[in-house]
């Protein structure tokens, strides 16, 4: 069992740190100069993070099984689609549908684009038609089986590991784990190559996952804004806000629920988003944002990667974490998913790229951090 201590200290215990605060320094004090000392470091950021803002998940499940829903040939012969229930958990009471569109052709193993989406639906279809078209399987679940996305601690997960205090985020993070439990069974899977990403509340998904879940080598948040790749503390104009997103009227049981408490005291905050995105390295990370999408805080997406890119580099991997932005709104056009895979191919397989994956979209922007950076780590 494992839930947030009541005695964890609130806002008003904690010291007010306005720029987004220095990952490097541990607990005690000790500057972070090694990757034994990162590694443990890495430990304290997650405690806090799931302490503060995401609560605590429950271990892999032992029992899990796969029941086959169903194989068939689409896309005219040009893929194979997998249907399975993932059934697992006390009483193997939880269900869960996970789907993989794999190639029909080349292999035998494939790199894997898995996405929060029941990737077999025909909303999609465009979108694996592309990916599969690439070399990559596509793979998702649905994350409603998991976790009904409403205010309801009934439903779900929830009630079959009723000592923990997961939020939502979290049960849709602990179902991209288990779906990838499920994929790393299939012969067809390249299992050194899987990439994890979502859009808006699956982006902030696919960050928690795959910060947390060291088997995801490619981590792509897509317009996730706060909770996800933006900062709590720098806000653009038009911005959700944490009060925003935390209010009990809006998405608050998507959050451990001190979280919320930060609200209009961002300061307080001992973290902010750059140390998730720092859990990644020395793994690859690509943010992806849209110029109109205001409300998914661009350029606080923009400023966290700044500020995890140190981490980045002290691991030997300041070439894995990118941002990209493109025109447009809140939406998943074809084209993101080409992008994630060019991005993919390049941190992969050493291909080269027509983007540019280290360009400021918002180059006036002041240094979001003072502190100085640890030096390449003595390994």
């Amino acid at each position: 069992m494992q839930s947030a201590s009541d005695t964890l200290p609130g806002p008003d215990a904690l010291p007010s740190i306005r720029e987004l605060p220095n990952p490097f320094i541990m607990n005690d004090g000790t500057e972070v100069s090694t990757v034994a000392q990162w590694r443990k470091r890495r430990e304290e950021i997650i405690k806090l993070i799931l302490d503060y803002e995401y609560g605590h998940m429950p271990p892999k499940p032992d029992n899990m099984e796969i029941e086959a829903v169903s194989t068939e040939t689409i896309l005219d012969g040009a893929v194979v689609q997998k249907r399975v229930i993932l059934k697992m958990g006390p009483g193997q009471k939880i269900r869960v549908n996970a789907g993989a569109i794999i190639p029909a052709k080349g292999g035998p193993k494939f790199p894997v684009v898995l996405s929060i989406d029941p990737v077999w639906s025909d909303k999609l279809a465009p979108s694996a038609a592309s990916i599969v078209a690439r070399g990559y399987i596509f793979a998702g679940f649905d994350k409603q089986d998991v976790d009904p996305d409403k205010a309801d601690r009934g439903d779900g997960v929830h009630p079959h590991y009723p000592g923990y205090d997961w939020a939502t985020l979290s049960a849709w993070a602990w179902g991209f784990m288990r779906t990838m439990d499920w994929l790393e069974t299939l012969e067809a899977v390249d299992r050194e190559h899987v990439a994890v990403t979502g859009h808006s509340r699956g982006g902030k998904t696919a960050l928690l996952a795959g910060a947390l879940d060291e088997r995801f080598a490619l981590v792509a948040p897509h317009c996730s804004g706060t909770g996800g790749s933006g900062a709590c503390r720098i806000m653009g104009k038009g911005s959700e806000t944490l009060g925003a997103i935390t209010s009990p009227m809006r998405f608050q049981y998507w959050f451990q629920p001190k979280f919320g408490e930060f609200s209009g005291r961002e300061d307080r905050l001992p973290f902010d988003q750059h140390w998730v995105k720092a859990l990644v390295a020395p793994r690859a990370l690509l943010a992806q944002e849209a110029r109109d999408d205001h409300w998914a805080n661009p350029i606080g997406s923009q400023q966290t990667n700044i500020a995890a890119k140190p981490v980045f580099d002290f691991l030997g991997a300041g070439d894995r974490i990118g941002y990209f932005i493109r025109d447009g709104g809140h939406s998943v056009p074809v084209e993101d998913w080409e992008t994630l895979i060019e991005f993919a191919d390049r941190v992969f397989f050493g291909k080269p790229t027509r983007q540019d994956f280290s360009r400021l979209e918002f180059p006036d922007a002041p240094k979001p951090y003072s502190w100085k950076p640890s030096a390449p780590a003595v390994k």
